[in-house]
């Protein structure tokens, strides 16, 4: 068997079940692992303080991957170890590609999400279900008009969110913008999104970083996804493990398919792995 010394771990459609609950399974499956010595990260599209307190409160974890690789906090030190933002200028451009368009959009700035406020007030139309309303409402700050509020700043911004109703126009968007983009990372998260990252922004870069930073060998790395912003941290791990509920692309791009995420398909892919 090969040797593991950390997993990452999308939360979302991976570690988390459907409720968004972590399932007595899993929890297992980490706490065994933690105290055999391995690094747990958990590897998300959110900021940190937006992850689920379930997960903040895991007494194992030391690192976080945030905003899709954009950041990698250290939660006992309390601050960000390395990360990539898009600049400033460019993320206003970003943002002005769907101006006039059926969508409403947001941005991750400093470890927080902000949205101009009507887009803040319309989104109980563009939120895929009430978790997702929920985290736009509580998770983000309402300000007049967000690129008016971003040219004011100096610093640039970790992630651009798009939010579709028309899932037509999203697929055609998904095939477009990366050619009309090609220095930024696009992909989803959740059903009805588009994401912007930097291009060094992506789970996988991060998945690397850390290791190198912790001494681990990528070989020696293992990962969980079900989605596209999975996709680089699967294929960067030594093992990639995609959900069954994942996507075909990202089934294709990793090197073992679990159970669903309804199952606790991530302790099964543990207990294959490292204990059988």
């Amino acid at each position: 068997m090969r040797k593991i010394k950390l997993i990452a771990l999308d939360l979302d459609g991976t570690l988390l079940d459907p409720d968004k609950k972590l399932s007595e399974e899993n929890a297992a499956a980490l706490e065994r692992a933690a105290e055999e010595g391995i690094e747990i990260v958990p590897a998300t599209g959110r900021f940190y303080r937006g992850m689920p307190q379930i997960i903040r409160e895991l007494p194992y974890v030391r690192y976080v991957i945030t905003i899709n690789g954009a950041a990698v906090f250290d939660v006992v030190r309390q601050e960000t170890v390395c990360g990539s933002e898009i600049p400033r200028e460019r993320a206003v451009e970003v943002m002005e590609r769907f101006d006039g368009m059926p969508v409403i959009y947001d941005c991750y700035q400093d470890g927080w999400g902000r949205m101009t406020q009507a887009f803040y007030d319309r989104a109980e139309e563009f939120a895929a279900n009430l978790h997702s309303l929920d985290m736009i409402r509580n998770l983000r700050t309402p300000v007049p008009e967000l690129k008016a509020y971003l040219k004011g700043r100096a610093s640039g911004v970790q992630k651009i969110q798009i939010f579709f109703k028309d899932m037509q126009l999203r697929a055609q968007m998904l095939k477009t913008l990366p050619e009309e983009f090609p220095d930024l990372v696009v992909t989803t998260s959740i059903v009805n999104n588009i994401e912007f990252n930097s291009r060094e922004a992506t789970k996988g870069v991060a998945l690397k970083k850390l290791a190198a930073r912790l001494g681990i060998p990528i070989e020696e790395t293992m990962a969980f996804g079900d989605d596209l912003n999975d996709i680089p941290m699967l294929e960067a791990a030594g093992i990639g493990v995609a959900m069954g509920n994942a996507g075909e692309e990202v089934k294709r791009a990793a090197d073992y398919v679990t159970d669903g995420c309804d199952h606790s398909g991530v302790a099964h892919a543990m207990n294959h792995f490292l204990w059988e």
